[in-house]
């Protein structure tokens, strides 16, 4: 089934922090030093971990930012990041926080250095602001900032009069990251968390690219029910009506509108919900059948491009 987009791809906006609505991170006017000003007297502050649900990680997380900041509204994006797979958590912020409200605090945790000589930091971009260790984990939010001319801060969280008492070396979730986010969230200015940082590390995100009989693409999101989202903008293949997408072995001719219009089983490319190049099996699972997982290339054949 073709599928055409009749917009003018030169006039698409293809940033992933809009999704076409107005960016929430330059909603707040900031004063001299990018501190947003906060109307909302319940603040909302979200986190994104590694820590499965299994145990009291994340309860106890929450139970020190209420301690702190008790009128919080604590959004989870996800704590079900594959452990220890930085990638995977930076990007599932990413495509997350464009949808929350100026003024949010995102606290995200996938830390396998925890413990070690990495730095922990706070990072504000416009009216919202970024808590976690610097490992790569904010790398799209840096790139997104720079790519479009947005105000960036970055500090080396060292203040420990906003940590907990006491800090361990196995739980800076719940030592650092979460009373500094409660502190964020009450008001507290970026630059009294500690010093300015300007070699944050950065992860190598992959990205599109153009190749001569089309695209290559990047699995970026593994969701719960196996699909498997691409960092290709839908937008880069309008015009070309019978697209064929190569993963793990697997061909796909084209693409449909949605789920519905196949049959269970099948394996179909489609348009995900922000906007993205998807592959899915219908009432199952893509990344199960074909041993997907984020970073895997996905090979994309044109119509003018293909022969067969």
């Amino acid at each position: 089934m073709g599928w055409e987009d009749d917009r003018n791809p030169s006039t698409i906006d293809h940033r992933p922090w809009t999704f076409g609505l107005q960016p929430s991170f330059l909603c707040q006017p900031l004063t001299d030093n990018c501190q947003p000003q906060i109307a909302n007297p319940m603040p909302v502050i979200t986190l994104t971990t590694d820590f499965g649900l299994k145990d009291g990680f994340v309860g106890t997380m929450k139970g020190v930012i209420w301690s702190i900041c008790p009128l919080a509204q604590i959004a989870d994006i996800s704590h079900l990041i594959t452990p220890q797979n930085v990638l995977e958590g930076a990007f599932a912020l990413w495509r997350a926080c464009p949808f929350f409200p100026a003024g949010t605090v995102h606290v995200a945790v996938v830390d396998p250095g925890v413990g070690t000589r990495r730095r922990p930091l706070a990072a504000r971009l416009g009216a919202h602001t970024f808590v976690g260790p610097d490992n790569g984990l904010f790398t799209p939010v840096y790139e997104e900032a720079e790519k479009n001319g947005w105000p960036l801060e970055i500090v080396h969280l060292t203040n420990e009069k906003y940590f907990l008492a006491q800090v361990s070396r196995t739980f800076h979730g719940r030592d650092i990251f979460a009373p500094v986010a409660a502190h964020l969230a009450n008001g507290l200015r970026l630059g009294d968390l500690g010093p300015a940082l300007t070699d944050p590390l950065r992860l190598l995100m992959p990205k599109p690219e153009q190749t001569p009989t089309g695209w290559r693409a990047h699995v970026t999101v593994v969701d719960v029910f196996g699909n498997l989202s691409t960092d290709l903008p839908a937008a880069m293949l309008a015009g070309h009506a019978q697209p064929i997408f190569h993963l793990g072995g697997r061909e796909v001719r084209g693409l449909v509108a949605s789920y519905g219009q196949a049959q269970p089983g099948e394996l179909v490319a489609l348009v995900d919900s922000e906007d993205f190049i998807e592959i899915a099996i219908v009432n199952g699972s893509a990344a199960r059948v074909i041993g997907a997982q984020v970073g895997d290339v996905v090979e994309i054949v044109t119509t003018s491009h293909n022969s067969l």
